[in-house]
């Protein structure tokens, strides 16, 4: 199949390296020091899996990109005034745009940009860094993509989602399609959005405060928050949501961090509207109450920019 990849960073790149791996045609978007290393020494990859070096086409201008059959997008939230009109100019009239952003408005936000009935809706699980311009370290082996349709019939696996699962699966991808995304985009929402926001505004990994009663009890009522937003949104979440979060939660290493820390202890940007913030307007829309949520959001809201 035919990939282009927008966000060619720890997420997007990785994935798009795997697939360029396994024979499959990939274009990655990128631009500065990262493009001039792939163009120069191709995207190196190194992992526990195994190091590999992958040379494949890299552009800037989304006129020099080949047709493709699907378009992964993988930016950050807080990119995607800059990055929507890539992907709509790369994607094409009859290309697949599959969402593997953090949160619940990308999908909305791709439809948006490409249009209804073309955009497949998924949530990946893996670690991964940007190390240097063309180098991605991926610590531990995890790297899972749940994926499907988000709008239509999503009563069964639709024959583009099987097509793209084959070659997920061929490059050697932790690949689960499912007939409805939705479902699982909000349950990994309602931990990821109370993990980020909790470890960003401690400024401390989930350890000190899984381990605090105060802290852990703050965390599990903050998880009941979105759940409750998500419940209110229709999405059909698991009776035992709550309880396999807490249990995933006691597994983790106690040094992990959350993507939103790590970036707020680099002086990026972070993605606080669409972790935190849009859980306060959808359930200000619904009227569920989610006051953890909001004072985190308060705290975090002025470092969105990476100057706090």
């Amino acid at each position: 199949m035919r990939f282009a990849i927008i966000g060619s960073g720890a997420v997007g790149g990785y994935y798009g390296a795997k697939l360029a791996q396994a024979g499959h045609e990939v274009t990655f978007i990128a631009r500065g020091a990262h493009l001039a290393a792939m163009r120069e020494r191709g995207l190196q990859i190194r992992s526990p899996l195994g190091d590999f070096i992958v040379r494949a086409q890299a552009e800037e201008d989304p006129a020099r990109v080949p047709e493709v059959d699907v378009a992964i997008f993988a930016v950050k939230a807080y990119s995607n005034a800059g990055a929507l009109p890539l992907l709509a100019a790369i994607a094409g009239r009859d290309a697949v745009a599959l969402t593997l952003q953090n949160g619940v408005d990308s999908v909305d936000e791709v439809t948006a940009a490409v249009g209804a009935g073309r955009v497949l809706g998924g949530s990946t699980y893996i670690a991964t860094a940007l190390s240097e311009p063309g180098v991605i370290e991926q610590t531990g082996t995890h790297r899972r993509i749940v994926f499907g349709e988000v709008a239509g019939d999503t009563s069964r696996l639709s024959p583009r989602v099987q097509a793209i699962h084959d070659a997920f699966a061929g490059a050697d991808i932790v690949s689960e399609p499912v007939p409805d995304a939705r479902v699982p985009i909000w349950e990994k929402f309602c931990y990821l959005s109370p993990f980020a926001a909790c470890t960003g505004a401690a400024r401390v990994p989930i350890g000190p405060l899984w381990s605090d009663p105060s802290a852990k009890d703050l965390m599990i009522s903050a998880f009941r928050e979105v759940i409750a937003v998500a419940r209110a949104e229709g999405i059909a979440t698991s009776d035992d949501l709550l309880d396999r979060i807490v249990a995933y939660v006691d597994s983790v290493p106690a040094s992990t961090r959350s993507s939103l820390l790590i970036d707020l202890q680099q002086g990026k940007p972070i993605e606080v509207e669409a972790l935190l913030g849009t859980v306060v307007r959808r359930g200000g829309r619904a009227c569920v109450p989610t006051p953890i949520m909001a004072a985190l959001y308060a705290v975090l809201k002025p470092h969105a920019s990476g100057k706090g």
